[in-house]
């Protein structure tokens, strides 16, 4: 079993930075890829980055990579996604969500279907 529990959203003007932080339970932590997701209100979810379960291989939305990276710490359980120079567009609600690493595939880890495991969501609100 794996809880996961966001942290670290908030009020932030453009150009400015948020860190968010998931932190996880469950000992099968490490075995899992982690994945952030975003939706504003009306929105389609989007895939914004996924670390694989070792940390080596991380993937991002075309659009953000530059600007957020994804990271995590397996000794404490811990994913986190700094997010840089903000724009009023980023604001969303951000999930955290593990899925199994079964592959190493870009596209298959877009999917949110593929995860299993979803954390309560962070807001983050950007003003311009």
């Amino acid at each position: 079993q794996v809880q996961l529990v966001e942290s670290g959203g908030g009020l932030v003007q453009a150009g400015g930075s948020l860190r968010l932080s998931c932190t996880a339970s469950g000992r099968t932590f490490s075995s899992y890829a982690m994945g952030w997701f975003r939706q504003a209100p009306g929105k389609e979810r989007e895939f914004v980055a996924t670390i694989m379960s070792s940390g080596g291989n991380m993937y991002y939305a075309d659009s953000l990579k530059g600007r957020f990276t994804i990271s995590r710490d397996n000794a404490k359980n811990t994913v986190y996604l700094q997010m840089n120079t903000l724009k009023p567009e980023d604001t969303a609600v951000y999930n955290c969500a593990a899925a199994r690493s079964y592959y190493s595939d870009y596209y298959y880890y877009r999917d949110w279907n593929h995860y299993h495991h979803w954390g309560q969501g962070t807001q983050v609100t950007v003003s311009s």
